[in-house]
């Protein structure tokens, strides 16, 4: 800690957190092993990133079994439903591993602490961000493996479209958390349903289990204005024409710069008003 001698004789000393990038990186890998512990410590967390994408893998994996051999093999083949069940897993499990760890600290009444700590507001974001990769990836890896030797759908025959596909969706995600972090902030933990209802509000206008086509005339340039829209358009592409459209993703690209900026700017305008009217210590249940 570095200390700033001070010039009026007399004055107590003021103290200045480190600055710079390793300072900054040390204080978000700091959260990030909070987090860890935290994890580590609860078997129960553990189990519970697994099983609800391990359930809802399942059952549309046998619905499509079923409908596999019941309709066209063009409409259901090439395990197009498994496939935008684990795709749209992505979005939602980052997006829960983002906003139910910040809210977690809220309910801890930790949140306060944290913020009066060196720990500036884009370092805890940051911690966030990477703690919801990390959640996500010990939930959907051994899901994704089941899939494979269930159902003998490979997510990797995407190709290297699923890495493009798997940030833009992690983009979009951090975008939703910050926008819910930044509502709760405004209005309190009675607002936290916004976590968990957000992303299900995008479900049908993202297609996830269908062309934008089904969608009205007048709803199909809303749902081109969310980026999911074009990652599902995309894998559909691939898995049954076996073409890639690189327009899609980068169309996806651009609407997430637009979303993340978006997002930001809330949680950062609702921030400063909870610290100005003094309501950041008293948020909690």
């Amino acid at each position: 800690m570095t200390t700033v001698p001070s010039i009026t004789s007399g004055a107590l000393p003021m103290f200045l957190p480190p600055t710079g990038l390793h300072a900054s990186l040390r204080r978000i890998w700091a959260l990030v092993e909070r987090y860890m512990y935290l994890l580590r410590s609860s078997g129960v967390r553990l189990i519970e990133l697994i099983y609800w994408p391990f359930l809802q893998m399942l059952t549309w994996g046998f619905l499509q079994k079923y409908l596999a051999d019941t309709t066209s093999p063009l409409a259901m083949g090439a395990g197009v439903l498994i496939g935008s069940v684990l795709l749209w897993d992505i979005l939602f499990r980052s997006k829960i591993g983002f906003s139910t760890t910040f809210i977690e600290e809220m309910w801890s009444r930790n949140l306060g602490n944290l913020l009066t700590s060196p720990l500036r507001p884009f370092e805890l974001v940051a911690g966030l961000s990477v703690w919801s990769i990390i959640r996500l990836l010990v939930g959907m890896v051994p899901v994704t493996l089941a899939a494979y030797y269930i159902f003998g759908f490979n997510l990797l025959d995407l190709g290297l479209p699923l890495a493009a596909f798997f940030g833009v969706l992690v983009l979009t995600s951090w975008a939703l958390g910050l926008i819910a972090a930044g509502v709760i902030l405004r209005y309190g933990l009675g607002a936290e349903e916004l976590a968990w209802s957000l992303a299900f509000l995008l479900l049908p206008l993202c297609c996830v289990y269908y062309p934008v086509s089904v969608l009205p005339d007048w709803l199909q340039p809303v749902a081109l204005a969310l980026p999911p829209t074009h990652v599902f358009e995309g894998m559909r592409s691939i898995l049954l024409h076996n073409t890639f459209d690189v327009t899609e993703l980068w169309w996806a690209l651009w609407l997430n710069v637009v979303y993340l900026i978006a997002g930001y700017v809330t949680f950062s305008r609702f921030l400063a008003s909870a610290k100005v009217n003094g309501t950041l210590l008293q948020l909690g249940e």
